[in-house]
């Protein structure tokens, strides 16, 4: 279908948009073909409003390109389009990988998948699409799109195990991956979008090992998949009649908690009181009933127990436990009942949060924190007999990890790209070969794995991030610690004054759409082919690109592997380093600070640590806050300082705006006087197009802007009292001591 078939208003619109001619080609060829051809009637009604309304930028985000196989799979906002989830992308999706199985395992006779899926639900929340049309993908949930995937799979002879439908029951993504290898399946198929905003969703795909494929045969899968234009399908209750697909047994569930609670070190230590939140997810079914089956003294958060795919009571409708504000209410809750401790999952229950009483205070742990507990706590307390244990990590993973881990005598791997499908494949490596690099082992040899944003694995039978058996460790550990009346950050404490101090921090950029698609790239290309000599005013006393065919990684293997090596890390005089990469999963480019210290040594006084980690806080957060703005250079784009605080959650585009315009709008409105009512909903319908809980996202910046700016009292109390901080008590790793 040609472009030329494309409503001249768009096209002209198009041209306006600053992109490549082939992306706007491309747009305008996919647009096109969705408009005329009959498969795509339905989506019809949204596209014409669209086009009425001249929202032409989110109609070319749409188009411009299929919606990538990303690392693992597809993920994004759900809606009509190529670039879009939708019943036609998740469909062909499951056609292609029902192909890809069948070039693999072309000898089986038989082939069959696990297929899962969370509690999302679209409920278009970005205002998106017209309520007034037809818009049969309003209301839609990841389990519609399970049973989609599942009538295709099934067409194409491929048997299907998944949750009963018929059911309120849902599978995480551990689970999904410990019932591929349980029941000797040949790959699986998770309908999620992990922490994402309640409107995105994906499918991820899994091997026959339980993991997800990497580089170079993952291009191989997503090359199939993304040519595949039409899918074949059956009937639903048919394909369950004829045993095409069937129900998920008990006997999975059960084998998968119990090699969960089997990781417990110390059973006896079962004092602590936890309160744990699936955050609306999956997880009350693994992780925590992980902890219940464990012996711990439980109290499931109410307000979140219930699976909810709106999200509607977290903050930012961000159910991401990386995001500290997503555990404030539970911690509140906690604080009431008095507990030692609150759990959070996200919702598909592979990533873990924590947040922990201290001196009257509740502090968040972040990823690297808990990381660097379960490690500590696992090569203390004895190693596992007929082998050496060996752990894994990435190399944006705190540095901390590896000195622990090696002081113990494990075996380690640390260099790691992003993404737990590279841990997942050291053990694979083991278990099909018995080594990998140097290292030779058995799978039951291995210990323990995290990456930096909340992931971890205690279990080899698990080939993802799996929160259970990491929550039934930091509850053994909160029991233990409880009965010696200390505190985790007393643990900690122990641990930097022994291994050395180190800092971390992530800052993210969103950039959405074409153009941000655009930047991001233009940002790598930039810092390549003019790194920085110093990052504000830190000298760079080292590059490495992981897309150097001269360097230890070798030669590019494949498309998959150039995106996953799309890596630059920069070493810094004073003992940092700082890597850049775009994300695999979402429309941002991510910087990974680590700021590091040497030990101290086991008597060093609380307030030498404290100032110490007040040292490697500050620098860190200096190095990140230079390298954003070096980094934005290179877009043509300048934030003053006290935007830098908007939240990671914010696109760009809409940290531009609050600079330029709506801040300067509204303190000139309050200095002519205005209040009242009428202000109010001006500012939360302006900060609307931001995210929920707009002024929450924006209230530190506002904070640093009113510490930054001589403003009349007047104003400075207004906006003070407009733009509060929630959770104020909560940990601010800033503030001295902490």
């Amino acid at each position: 279908m040609s472009q030329d078939t494309c409503p001249p208003g768009v096209r002209e619109a198009f041209s306006r948009i600053q992109v490549s001619a082939a992306l706007r080609r491309k747009a305008e060829e996919n647009l096109a073909r969705w408009l005329t051809e009959p498969i795509y009637d339905d989506s019809r009604p949204q596209l014409e409003y669209l086009i009425e309304a001249g929202n032409f930028n989110a109609l070319f985000d749409a188009f411009f390109q299929e919606i990538p196989f990303g690392t693992g799979g597809r993920r994004g906002p759900v809606g009509y389009g190529t670039n879009r989830i939708n019943s036609f992308t998740i469909s062909t999706s499951s056609e292609g990988h029902s192909e890809f199985l069948r070039r693999r395992f072309a000898g089986l006779s038989k082939i069959s998948v696990v297929v899962a899926y969370d509690v999302r639900v679209f409920g278009d929340l970005r205002g998106v699409y017209d309520r007034g049309r037809p818009n049969p993908l309003l209301g839609i949930t990841s389990r519609d799109f399970a049973r989609i995937a599942a009538s295709v799979y099934a067409a194409n002879g491929v048997r299907v195990w998944m949750p009963d439908p018929r059911e309120n029951r849902f599978l995480s993504t551990p689970e999904l991956s410990f019932a591929i290898r349980f029941l000797g399946a040949q790959g699986g198929l998770n309908v999620s979008a992990s922490h994402n905003h309640p409107d995105d969703n994906g499918a991820k795909i899994y091997t026959d090992k339980g993991s997800q494929e990497i580089p170079p045969v993952d291009e191989e899968l997503a090359k199939i998949v993304e040519a595949t234009r039409e899918a074949r399908s059956i009937d639903f209750d048919e394909a369950c009649s004829r045993g095409l697909i069937r129900w998920l047994p008990s006997e999975v569930t059960e084998a998968y908690l119990e090699a969960n609670t089997a990781v417990s070190r110390n059973p006896s230590a079962r004092s602590a009181r936890v309160v744990f939140t699936p955050l609306h997810g999956t997880g009350l079914s693994s992780t925590g009933q992980a902890l219940i089956r464990s012996g711990f003294q439980v109290e499931v958060y109410p307000a979140q127990a219930e699976p909810d795919g709106a999200f509607p009571t977290v903050p930012f409708r961000s159910p991401n436990p990386e995001v500290r504000e997503s555990l404030y209410a539970a911690m509140e809750y906690a604080r009431e009942r008095r507990a030692d401790m609150v759990l959070g999952t996200d919702p598909d229950a592979d990533r873990l949060g924590m947040m922990v009483p201290v001196n009257g205070d509740w502090i968040f742990l972040d990823g690297n924190d808990i990381g660097v507990i379960l490690t500590h706590y696992l090569c203390t307390q004895g190693k596992r007999p007929g082998g050496r244990p060996f752990g894994t990590t990435t190399m944006v993973t705190t540095s901390l990890f590896g000195r622990i881990a090696r002081a113990h005598g494990l075996r380690v791997v640390d260099d790691l790209g992003v993404g737990f499908k590279y841990i997942a494949d050291i053990l694979n490596e083991i278990e099909i070969r018995g080594r990998c690099r140097d290292i030779e082992a058995r799978p039951e040899d291995f210990l323990v794995a995290m990456e930096e944003s909340h992931g971890y694995l205690v279990i080899p039978s698990v080939r993802d991030k799996d929160a259970a058996g990491a929550a039934v460790l930091l509850a053994e550990i909160a029991s233990l610690l409880k009965e010696r009346g200390r505190t985790f950050v007393d643990y900690l404490d122990d641990i930097y004054r022994e291994f050395g101090c180190v800092r971390n921090i992530l800052v993210s950029t969103v950039m959405t759409g074409a153009r941000g698609f655009t930047s991001i790239r233009k940002i790598q290309d930039g810092l390549r082919s003019r790194p920085p000599a110093l990052i504000g005013n830190h000298k760079v006393i080292g590059i490495a690109d992981r897309w150097d065919e001269s360097g230890p990684l070798g030669s590019i293997r494949s498309g998959t592997d150039r995106m996953s090596r799309d890596m630059i890390t920069f070493w810094l005089e004073g003992g940092a380093r700082l890597t850049v990469r775009p994300s695999g999963t979402e429309s941002k480019n991510k910087v990974y600070v680590e700021a590091a210290g040497e030990p101290l040594g086991n008597d060093a006084s609380r307030e030498a640590l404290a100032a110490e980690k007040r040292r490697l806080h500050g620098l860190a957060l200096e190095i990140a806050r230079a390298f954003t703005k070096e980094m934005l250079r290179h877009i043509d784009v300048t934030l003053p300082d006290y935007a830098l605080e908007i939240s990671d959650l914010v696109a760009l585009e809409s940290k531009q705006d609050f600079a330029e315009k709506l801040l300067p709008e509204l303190v000139e409105r309050l200095r002519k006087g205005e209040r009242g009512p009428a202000l109010e909903a001006w500012v939360d319908s302006r900060l609307r197009p931001y995210g929920a809980d707009g002024r929450l996202l924006v209230a530190a910046a506002v904070r640093a802007y009113r510490n930054s700016t001589r403003l009349p009292e007047e104003v400075s109390q207004w906006l003070a009292a407009a733009f509060p901080a929630q959770g104020e008590k909560a940990y601010d790793p800033r503030k001295a001591g902490a």
